[in-house]
């Protein structure tokens, strides 16, 4: 038998074994952009795996913990890292491992199985923290410097800065509009297409590039008019722009003024801002959510 009937005969015996085990889970998924996390909710139909309780319950907790991994492996390829690339895309130009995938998969906080209410199915949830993600991807040793003007203009030193991108923008060089979409690390330029602000530029020290949040989150009944998750982030007094357009492959990032750029990089104070990441945007409802079943 030559090599290549000796392979078709192995996946051929692999996919028998596997496909039917397949069968008896189930995913639901969903990056939430948010609360910088993925939830995923694995179910395994005890009726189809053959598994009678009480006496069968430790095998089919057993069953969901070894087929976690295979089950979210997906969703985490298909993570967005920037406006080009998703996690899966580093996997296939060779600048991640599997395993360093996989590792993100075994980092998550793990909520114990329990009974769907008819009995008929187990149920593990599964929390990844995206900060975890983020962190891993950031390989720079020290941040590159930040954008300076020989001219600067007099600004206030703030404590943050929030960028509002809730509705549609025009696309950079399309005749088009688009809603901005989350990323890992989106860049931001201004209009002259400078860039202002981009993952390079983040302090060692700081893993998380920004913060995404909905338009309601700066509309509260307060006097700094934000929730409390977004003022943790960015201060009470946050500088707040308005996003011009978006601009990539994706449409993950931002254009601002170039009069908005010259308040942020006129002063070492507003420039640390961004290289200590207390930066938010704020996105439409619609993009913060992105819900997967399988």
């Amino acid at each position: 038998m030559n090599k290549i009937g000796f392979l078709t005969i192995l996946l051929i015996f692999f996919t028998a074994f596997t496909v039917p085990a397949q069968s008896n889970f189930g995913i639901s998924s969903a990056v939430e952009w948010d609360t910088h996390s993925l939830r995923a909710s694995i179910s395994l139909d005890l009726v189809s795996a053959g598994i009678r309780l009480p006496s069968g319950r430790t095998h089919g907790e057993a069953l969901l913990s070894s087929d976690y991994v295979n089950l979210i492996r997906a969703d985490i390829l298909n993570l967005q890292v920037d406006s080009s690339s998703t996690i899966g895309d580093l996997v296939n130009r060779g600048e991640l491992s599997m395993p360093e995938t996989e590792r993100f998969a075994l980092s998550a906080h793990n909520i114990p199985p329990a009974l769907s209410p008819d009995m008929r199915r187990l149920i593990s949830s599964h929390i990844v923290s995206l900060d975890t993600i983020s962190a891993a991807l950031l390989r720079h040793s020290r941040p590159a410097p930040i954008m300076r003007t020989l001219t600067p203009v007099s600004a206030a030193q703030y404590t943050g800065i929030i960028i509002i991108a809730a509705d549609n923008l025009p696309v950079h060089g399309m005749r088009s509009s688009a809603l901005a979409v989350p990323c890992l690390f989106p860049k931001i330029w201004d209009t002259n297409m400078d860039i202002i602000f981009e993952r390079n530029m983040l302090d060692t020290q700081n893993k998380i590039m920004v913060r995404y949040a909905p338009p309601h989150s700066i509309f509260q009944n307060n006097p700094s008019g934000l929730t409390a998750e977004l003022t943790a982030h960015v201060g009470e007094r946050p500088l707040r722009i308005f996003a011009r357009g978006v601009f990539g492959i994706n449409p993950t990032d931002l254009i601002i003024d170039h009069d908005d750029a010259m308040l942020i990089i006129s002063s070492e104070a507003n420039r640390r801002l961004l290289s200590q990441g207390k930066v938010a945007i704020i996105l439409n409802d619609s993009v913060l959510r992105n819900e997967f079943t399988r």
